[in-house]
Protein backbone atom coordinates (compact mmCIF):
# COMPACT_ATOMS: atom_id res chain seq x y z
CA UNK A 1 0.00 0.00 0.00
CA UNK A 2 1.35 3.40 -0.97
CA UNK A 3 1.74 6.25 1.44
CA UNK A 4 1.42 9.93 0.63
CA UNK A 5 3.73 12.78 1.56
CA UNK A 6 4.39 16.45 1.09
CA UNK A 7 7.98 17.53 0.51
CA UNK A 8 9.08 21.15 0.63
CA UNK A 9 11.77 22.95 -1.29
CA UNK A 10 12.55 26.61 -1.75
CA UNK A 11 12.20 27.21 -5.50
CA UNK A 12 15.29 29.46 -5.44
CA UNK A 13 17.30 26.43 -4.24
CA UNK A 14 15.57 23.58 -6.10
CA UNK A 15 12.27 23.89 -7.94
CA UNK A 16 10.02 21.39 -9.64
CA UNK A 17 11.33 22.75 -12.95
CA UNK A 18 14.87 21.91 -11.79
CA UNK A 19 13.75 18.33 -11.11
CA UNK A 20 12.00 18.09 -14.51
CA UNK A 21 15.18 19.21 -16.28
CA UNK A 22 17.38 16.43 -14.85
CA UNK A 23 18.18 13.15 -16.60
CA UNK A 24 15.37 10.69 -15.86
CA UNK A 25 13.66 13.58 -14.01
CA UNK A 26 15.11 12.08 -10.83
CA UNK A 27 17.30 13.40 -8.02
CA UNK A 28 18.31 12.86 -4.41
CA UNK A 29 16.11 14.64 -1.85
CA UNK A 30 19.19 15.86 0.01
CA UNK A 31 19.91 18.50 2.60
CA UNK A 32 17.17 17.51 5.06
CA UNK A 33 18.58 18.41 8.47
CA UNK A 34 15.71 17.70 10.81
CA UNK A 35 15.64 14.42 12.74
CA UNK A 36 11.88 13.94 12.47
CA UNK A 37 11.94 14.45 8.68
CA UNK A 38 14.99 12.18 8.42
CA UNK A 39 13.20 9.46 10.38
CA UNK A 40 10.21 9.66 8.05
CA UNK A 41 12.49 9.12 5.06
CA UNK A 42 14.43 6.33 6.81
CA UNK A 43 11.55 4.39 8.32
CA UNK A 44 8.35 5.23 6.50
CA UNK A 45 8.94 6.26 2.87
CA UNK A 46 8.83 3.38 0.42
CA UNK A 47 9.34 2.92 -3.30
CA UNK A 48 6.17 3.89 -5.14
CA UNK A 49 4.96 6.34 -2.51
CA UNK A 50 3.76 9.65 -3.95
CA UNK A 51 4.49 13.14 -2.66
CA UNK A 52 3.25 16.61 -3.37
CA UNK A 53 6.11 18.93 -4.35
CA UNK A 54 5.63 22.13 -2.36
CA UNK A 55 7.41 25.41 -3.05
CA UNK A 56 8.15 26.92 0.36
CA UNK A 57 9.50 30.37 1.11
CA UNK A 58 7.86 31.54 -2.10
CA UNK A 59 5.33 34.27 -2.72
CA UNK A 60 2.91 32.64 -2.43
CA UNK A 61 3.94 29.18 -1.19
CA UNK A 62 2.04 26.18 -2.47
CA UNK A 63 1.83 22.77 -4.12
CA UNK A 64 3.13 22.69 -7.69
CA UNK A 65 3.37 19.02 -8.63
CA UNK A 66 3.66 15.34 -7.80
CA UNK A 67 6.77 13.19 -7.41
CA UNK A 68 7.33 9.52 -6.69
CA UNK A 69 9.75 7.93 -4.23
CA UNK A 70 12.01 5.76 -6.37
CA UNK A 71 14.60 4.29 -4.01
CA UNK A 72 14.08 0.93 -2.33
CA UNK A 73 15.06 2.48 0.96
CA UNK A 74 16.72 5.58 2.34
CA UNK A 75 20.48 5.84 2.07
CA UNK A 76 23.11 8.17 3.59
CA UNK A 77 23.01 11.74 2.29
CA UNK A 78 26.44 12.24 0.68
CA UNK A 79 26.31 16.02 1.19
CA UNK A 80 26.87 15.54 4.93
CA UNK A 81 30.44 14.39 4.19
CA UNK A 82 31.27 17.00 1.50
CA UNK A 83 33.16 19.89 3.09
CA UNK A 84 32.25 22.10 0.13
CA UNK A 85 28.51 21.47 0.52
CA UNK A 86 26.25 23.85 2.41
CA UNK A 87 24.82 20.67 3.98
CA UNK A 88 28.20 19.49 5.33
CA UNK A 89 27.94 18.16 8.87
CA UNK A 90 31.30 17.73 10.64
CA UNK A 91 29.54 15.64 13.31
CA UNK A 92 28.51 12.96 10.79
CA UNK A 93 30.55 9.77 10.71
CA UNK A 94 30.85 7.76 7.49
CA UNK A 95 30.39 4.57 9.55
CA UNK A 96 27.36 5.96 11.37
CA UNK A 97 25.74 8.56 9.10
CA UNK A 98 23.49 11.11 10.73
CA UNK A 99 21.49 12.18 7.64
CA UNK A 100 19.61 10.05 5.13
CA UNK A 101 17.68 10.66 1.92
CA UNK A 102 15.48 9.14 -0.74
CA UNK A 103 15.42 9.69 -4.48
CA UNK A 104 12.41 11.37 -6.03
CA UNK A 105 11.18 11.34 -9.61
CA UNK A 106 9.04 14.01 -11.23
CA UNK A 107 5.61 12.70 -12.27
CA UNK A 108 3.53 15.75 -13.14
CA UNK A 109 2.81 19.40 -12.62
CA UNK A 110 -0.38 20.41 -10.83
CA UNK A 111 -2.30 23.64 -11.18
CA UNK A 112 -0.92 25.79 -8.35
CA UNK A 113 -2.59 25.24 -5.00
CA UNK A 114 -1.55 27.95 -2.56
CA UNK A 115 -1.15 27.52 1.17
CA UNK A 116 -3.96 30.05 1.54
CA UNK A 117 -6.28 27.84 -0.53
CA UNK A 118 -5.34 24.79 1.54
CA UNK A 119 -5.99 26.67 4.81
CA UNK A 120 -9.37 27.83 3.50
CA UNK A 121 -10.54 24.28 2.76
CA UNK A 122 -12.33 22.86 5.84
CA UNK A 123 -11.60 19.31 4.65
CA UNK A 124 -7.88 20.06 5.10
CA UNK A 125 -8.08 21.64 8.56
CA UNK A 126 -6.14 18.72 10.13
CA UNK A 127 -3.44 18.54 7.45
CA UNK A 128 0.06 18.72 8.99
CA UNK A 129 0.95 21.57 6.63
CA UNK A 130 -1.59 23.91 8.25
CA UNK A 131 -0.89 22.99 11.87
CA UNK A 132 0.67 25.74 13.96
CA UNK A 133 4.42 25.24 14.26
CA UNK A 134 4.54 22.53 11.60
CA UNK A 135 7.58 23.38 9.52
CA UNK A 136 8.84 19.93 8.56
CA UNK A 137 10.21 19.64 5.04
CA UNK A 138 8.86 16.07 4.80
CA UNK A 139 5.32 15.50 6.07
CA UNK A 140 2.73 12.73 5.90
CA UNK A 141 -0.48 13.33 3.96
CA UNK A 142 -3.55 11.16 4.54
CA UNK A 143 -5.31 9.41 1.67
CA UNK A 144 -8.30 11.74 2.18
CA UNK A 145 -6.10 14.86 2.13
CA UNK A 146 -4.36 13.56 -1.01
CA UNK A 147 -7.72 13.12 -2.74
CA UNK A 148 -8.95 16.54 -1.68
CA UNK A 149 -5.81 18.27 -3.00
CA UNK A 150 -6.25 16.42 -6.32
CA UNK A 151 -9.89 17.58 -6.42
CA UNK A 152 -8.74 21.16 -5.83
CA UNK A 153 -6.20 20.81 -8.64
CA UNK A 154 -8.90 19.56 -11.00
CA UNK A 155 -11.16 22.51 -10.15
CA UNK A 156 -8.23 24.92 -10.64
CA UNK A 157 -7.43 23.36 -14.03
CA UNK A 158 -11.03 23.80 -15.18
CA UNK A 159 -11.10 27.38 -13.88
CA UNK A 160 -7.91 28.26 -15.75
CA UNK A 161 -9.26 27.02 -19.11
Amino acid sequence: MSNYWLIKSEPSSFSIDDLKSLPNKTDMWDGVRNYQARNIMMKEMKTGDKAFFYHSNAKPPGIVGIVEIVTKEAYPDPTQFDKKSKYYDPQSDINNPRWWLVDVKYLQDLPFISLEMIKANPKLKDMKLVQKGSRLSVQPVTKEEWGEILNMAQVNAQYQQ
